[in-house]
């Protein structure tokens, strides 16, 4: 028994790693009992070939010169970029790569692009540069979620959200599916229930 234990803690141990809190799709439901693979490796985060996403912001024209002049380090070389890597337009090459530009301050999204791999170089294939915006590739689709903010809103605590499924039809992307979810403002934290007024005394 202390042997299975010992055991159950190593896989346990084993199974914390992989890419942070946005990674997408199930775990392993038994990596004990499943054989090894005979067929072709598959790609891992460790085969992914990593891109300069700096440079492919920067270098592309289809990113405003207002999202450039916010491209800049926060912290050093710390820029508030995040990155995915996966497959989006049925690209057997290479993966897709998602770059999500945000703001030093708060980190809200500015911008969302999408890059395929085309010859050698990455082409943009998506983007969306509008306040609060931030994309994540959800099983082969590309999900774009976008804060709604009424106008006393703190950035903290938006009114709602527009989640819009992007599906590549060949050459572009194309909405497939939206939902919009407002929030309450109790749950938010920001607003508690009305007051009520102590009784009078008689």
């Amino acid at each position: 028994m202390a042997g299975l234990a010992a055991l159950g803690l190593l896989a346990v141990g084993c199974s914390t790693g992989g890419l942070g809190p946005r990674d997408e799709g199930p775990a392993p439901s038994d990596p004990v009992a499943r054989s090894p693979s005979t067929g072709a490796p598959s790609a891992t985060a460790s085969a992914v070939s990593r891109v300069d996403a700096v440079a492919l912001l920067k270098n592309d024209p289809e990113v405003s010169e207002r999202a450039k002049a916010d491209l800049r380090p926060c912290a050093a070389e710390a820029y508030a970029i995040d990155t995915s890597y996966g497959t989006v337009t049925g690209n057997a090459t290479a993966p897709d790569v998602v770059v999500n530009l945000m703001t030093c301050g708060d980190a809200v999204g500015i911008g969302t692009y999408v890059y395929r791999a085309t010859n050698g170089t990455y082409e943009n294939v998506f983007a969306k540069e509008e306040p609060a915006v931030y994309a994540t590739i959800d099983r082969g689709d590309l999900v774009v979620t976008q804060q709604v903010y009424a106008k006393d809103d703190p950035v903290t605590y938006p009114s709602g959200e527009i989640v819009t499924t992007y599906r590549w039809s060949g050459s572009a992307f194309t909405e497939h599916d939206r939902v919009q979810n407002e929030y309450g403002r109790v749950a938010g934290g920001e607003d508690g229930p009305p007051a009520t007024s102590a009784p009078s005394e008689d």
